[in-house]
């Protein structure tokens, strides 16, 4: 990924924010030649599993893209996930004086690392109790994966691949205009407020933060 120096993201915590919160990520592949592979998955973050963490998640057996992830494992090759944070046009009509043109405010983290199929299952089976609880969270009566039949719930485990990918390096982006006067950013800052919509609301917290931050 480009990261002029302006934008990199260094803060460990920070980074594994994105990973948590942003967590519907794309995992992307490239193999002997053959054309890139892309599917879009929910992942699970164990940042106590190795020294940058564990990527965990699962896909559809009937989905070709898995088999990508035998052959790097084989070969020591590395998978990219890409996590995309929240994101938002910059009108140059919220700078102040000055030739300006418009911008993309994002925060994006990529990770990297070999990919192994996990399959005992017994840990398949926790892994999507896990992720069921992580997104179950909150409601007033959670839906649990132990109240399946376990005929049908055996059968659904036949159907997926699960995997995980111990994070060998991360790159972290935060484009937030910091190579813009502080007057400009707090003008950014007041237009995303205003507009109607989240992801724009998202990105002037996260503006405002650093401001803060830096104070």
């Amino acid at each position: 990924m480009y990261i002029p120096q302006q934008f990199v993201l260094t803060d460990r915590e920070d980074i594994r924010a994105v990973l948590r919160d942003y967590a519907f990520a794309v995992l992307v592949t490239a193999v002997d030649g053959a054309p890139p592979q892309a599917t879009h998955l929910p992942f699970l973050f164990d940042a106590a599993a190795g020294p940058n963490g564990t990527l965990i998640a699962h896909m559809a057996r009937a989905n070709p893209h898995w088999q990508d992830l035998v052959r790097l494992h084989e070969a020591g090759g590395e998978a990219l996930v890409i996590f995309q944070g929240p994101h938002a046009y910059v009108s140059p009509r919220w700078y102040g004086a000055g030739a300006a043109v418009p911008t993309w405010n994002y925060l994006a983290v990529h990770a990297y690392g070999t990919p192994r199929l996990l399959e005992d299952t017994a840990r398949v089976r926790r892994l999507l109790a896990d992720l069921t609880a992580t997104y179950e969270a909150g409601a007033d009566e959670p839906w649990r994966l132990d109240g399946l039949d376990e005929s049908y719930l055996a059968a659904n485990l036949r159907a997926i691949v699960a995997f995980e990918i111990p994070v060998a390096r991360l790159e972290a982006k935060a484009k937030l205009n910091q190579n813009k006067r502080p007057e400009d950013r707090q003008g950014v800052i007041a237009a995303l407020r205003d507009r109607e919509d989240p992801l724009g609301h998202e990105v002037a917290a996260l503006m405002r933060r650093r401001e803060t931050n830096a104070d």
